[in-house]
C-alpha cells in the first residue's frame, strides 16, 4: 500500500441552488490487487460527509465509488461507466432514497506509480430532494 497526497476538486450545477465549488487536499491510499487499482482517503467537513472513508475502485473503464463510515450511511455506492445509468440508494438517518446516475465522461489516467488524474462528468437525482450535474476532478500529487 503506497501513501499519497490528493487534490480534489468537485464541481455541482443545480438548478435551485446555481452552481458550487469545493477544493482540497488530503492523504490516501493506493494500491493494486487482482489487476485492479483502488484509491482510499477520508473525507472532511468541505465534502459535506465528514468522518466517512472513500474508496474508489478503478478497472475496465469504470470507477465504483464507496462510502464508509460514520455520515456515509450503509450502502452508499456508485457506480460511473461512460453513458450508463447506474440507479440505486443513498443511505440517510431517515430512511433510503432512491439514487440515479447517468455518467457522462469517466477517464482515469492513474497508475499504480501514484500519479494520474481522474474525470468523471455525472447527472445525479435523489427522488424528490435533488437533481444536477456534478464534475468531479482527483489528482494525485
Amino acid at each position: 500500500m503506497k501513501e499519497i497526497m490528493i487534490r480534489i476538486k468537485g464541481r455541482q450545477i443545480t438548478r435551485e441552488a446555481g452552481e458550487d465549488e469545493i477544493e482540497f487536499v488530503t492523504e490516501g491510499k493506493l494500491y493494486q490487487r487482482n489487476g485492479t487499482i483502488y484509491l482510499l482517503y477520508e473525507e472532511s467537513e468541505f465534502s459535506g460527509v465528514p468522518g466517512c472513508q472513500t474508496r474508489l475502485r478503478l478497472r475496465d473503464g469504470e470507477i465504483q465509488m464507496k462510502r464508509f463510515g460514520e455520515g456515509a450511511g450503509i450502502g452508499n455506492e456508485i457506480l460511473f461507466e461512460q453513458g450508463k445509468r447506474y440507479n440505486g440508494y443513498y443511505d440517510t438517518p431517515f430512511g433510503a432514497i432512491p439514487l440515479e446516475v447517468l455518467t457522462n465522461h469517466v477517464k482515469s489516467s492513474i497508475t499504480e506509480a501514484g500519479d494520474g488524474e481522474i474525470d468523471i462528468d455525472y447527472d445525479i437525482s435523489l427522488k424528490g430532494l435533488l437533481e444536477g450535474r456534478n464534475i468531479l476532478n482527483i489528482k494525485l500529487m
